[in-house]
């Protein structure tokens, strides 16, 4: 790890937060009807709810407008054209050399990327499968050409009709179809059709819970507070949006200073104490942390009205209240996950404003603070598409849980549908349960207003780190922060990029460690000491040091072997101010002290 020159234990500070007063309205609502109101705008906002809830929640004015803009464009451009059928000249004669070549061993002009293992079977390899995989990539290949920037065409969207190009090749690859995929027909032949049978099985199993909005219980040794979730602990603190729960010590000695999590209500909390091996709430305790774990709410239609604001006060700030009830006259070390360390930022740029420092640190994984480069999610994020998911929020009070995980499904649809829809229906193999997947099935719901503020308020207008997001009528600034921040990214993330996440470094001052790590937007935060072919990068930035790219710094960076957790709890103690007795479990005096065992109750609502 870099040195750290500017790094001291925690202590009172002088500095004076920046002047943020500006009136400004609070995060942003849905926006009002001009004009009066309608008579019958109900009417259009529950056909609009139907119409979302038959498309997924998908507005077909992004892909009307993407694809007519992408084609006005290709028919002003000749040159393109010319380039298109040159393409296509080009690799038609690949593969005719490539089939007619007599020798076996030649290599394959197409290759499929690194993320598509569709055509891992041996038997891709073999004739007309090869073929068939060649001819498939071959015409992958030319729409992305086809679909790369065009002059004059926006760039969005190019990037729509991309992935709208790819959606749609993705649904007639030759993997998804049984006489075509030599894996299924080589089960076929030696289980005489039992693989064909277990999976028509396993797709009615699948139909039925869809439709019936069902979840499977978890299978045998994945029981959550048993097997998952299982670091003892107590909840001692509990309101409408969420539990608290404070971990049992594991050492005789706690550092000073404990540890908040605050983890994204898109998903169950305990993606961060998986199994005992895996935990990081479980590492960080018997390195002799205090930790403490908020467990929210899964919302229903009565919880419609939660807002951003409300997860700010009475979720983040209510839990710093009680772990100083607990800890009093200590600094936290608040960390965040996901949509959790948006949320934090937020909370630590308003106490900066109004010069609360009761923040020792800021860790921040997989979260993003600015959203102009937030991956293929902004893929279809504009007005109408806001309007559509508002519109169907409105009539059920929530973004439903397999909405969701549509969404984040598409994106890697090669992966994450089509082969997991091979294996299970076509080769009859049921799904080989992980503590990762049983917690990826335990989705949960998004409350509406919440949603509607969170998606036009950072996604779609990006006022965080545009100066223009407000809290309680005044606007706050991520440069006021000044509490040391530890910041990691992941490299394959395709819900919070890396770069994306880099860019706090542009909107901060303060001092600064950011990890770039291997893995993926869950897979690279859990990523206990032992794993093999691991790896992570780091570097400290100094308060007030000057801005590098994310390409320059990539460029200055060594590679480490290894988790990146050791480094962080090494930080951690650094930033602490010294070891002392476990403190109580539960704020003393007080009714509400030791509610019942971890996990507690909310996350067990389905």
């Amino acid at each position: 790890m870099n040195k750290r020159s500017s790094r001291s234990k925690p202590k009172p500070t002088t500095r004076t937060p920046r002047a943020a007063t500006a009136l400004a309205p609070a995060v942003v609502e849905p926006r009002p009807e001009h004009g009066p109101e309608h008579p019958h705008q109900n009417l259009d906002r529950g056909v609009r709810a139907a119409a979302a809830r038959l498309s997924g929640g998908v507005s077909t004015h992004a892909f009307i407008e993407a694809w007519s803009d992408w084609a006005h464009h290709m028919s002003q451009s000749p040159g393109r054209q010319l380039e298109l059928l040159e393409h296509a000249q080009k690799s038609a004669l690949k593969l005719m050399t490539y089939a007619t070549d007599a020798k076996s061993d030649g290599r394959p002009p197409f290759a499929p990327k690194d993320y598509d293992h569709r055509f891992d079977s041996p038997g891709w390899h073999k004739a007309p499968f090869e073929m068939w995989k060649q001819g498939f990539l071959a015409v992958q290949d030319w729409w992305d050409l086809a679909t790369d920037q065009l002059r004059g065409l926006q760039p969005e969207d190019a990037n729509r009709t991309r992935f709208m190009a790819r959606q749609a090749l993705d649904l007639v690859s030759p993997s998804n179809f049984p006489w075509l995929n030599p894996e299924i027909i080589d089960g076929t032949l030696k289980s005489g059709g039992k693989n064909l049978r277990d999976g028509a099985a396993n797709f009615a199993h699948d139909f039925l819970k869809t439709v019936s909005q069902t979840q499977d219980a978890p299978p045998e040794g994945y029981q959550i507070g048993k097997d998952l979730a299982c670091t003892p602990g107590q909840v001692v603190f509990r309101n409408d949006l969420f539990e608290l729960i404070q971990y049992t010590p594991q050492t005789k000695k706690v550092q000073a200073e404990p540890i908040l999590f605050v983890p994204a209500w898109i998903m169950k909390y305990y993606i961060l104490d998986l199994s005992p091996q895996n935990s990081m709430v479980n590492y960080l305790v018997g390195q002799g942390f205090t930790v403490f774990m908020i467990s929210w709410c899964n919302p229903t239609a009565d919880q419609a009205e939660l807002s951003l604001e409300d997860y700010r006060k009475n979720g983040v700030m209510a839990a710093l209240d009680m772990v100083n009830a607990i800890v009093p006259d200590k600094k936290v070390h608040a960390v965040g996950y996901c949509l959790g360390g948006t949320i934090l930022a937020i909370t630590t740029a308003t106490m900066a404003r109004d010069r609360d420092e009761r923040f020792a640190t800021i860790t921040l994984m997989a979260a993003q603070v600015d959203f102009a480069e937030a991956g293929e999610l902004l893929l279809f994020l504009d007005e109408s598409q806001v309007a559509f998911l508002e519109d169907m929020m409105w009539d059920q009070g929530y973004l439903d849980r397999p909405q969701m995980a549509r969404a984040f499904s598409t994106i890697r649809s090669e992966d994450l549908i089509y082969s997991r829809a091979v294996r299970r229906y076509f080769l009859g193999k049921e799904d080989l349960p992980t503590d990762m997947g049983v917690w990826v099935a335990d989705t949960t719901r998004m409350p509406a207003r919440m949603h509607s503020q969170y998606l036009r308020g950072l996604f779609l207008e990006n006022r965080l780190t545009a100066g223009r997001f407000a809290v309680e009528g005044r606007v706050i600034a991520l440069k006021d922060i000044s509490a040391p921040m530890f910041v990691i990214a992941t490299e394959t993330d395709h819900i919070a990029p890396w770069k994306s996440v880099y860019k706090t470094q542009l909107f901060t001052d303060c001092d600064l460690t950011f990890v770039l790590t291997s893995g993926g937007h869950n897979g690279g935060i859990v990523n206990e000491p032992g794993k093999l072919r691991r790896h992570y990068r780091i570097s400290h930035r100094p308060d007030g040091a000057l801005y590098v790219g994310p390409d320059a710094w990539l460029a200055q960076q060594t590679e480490q072997l290894g988790s990146w957790w050791p480094a962080w709890k090494d930080w951690l103690v650094e930033t602490s101010s010294g070891l002392m007795p476990p403190p109580a479990v539960g704020a003393s005096g007080q009714n509400t002290a030791t509610i019942i065992a971890a996990p507690g109750t909310f996350i067990h609502q389905t």
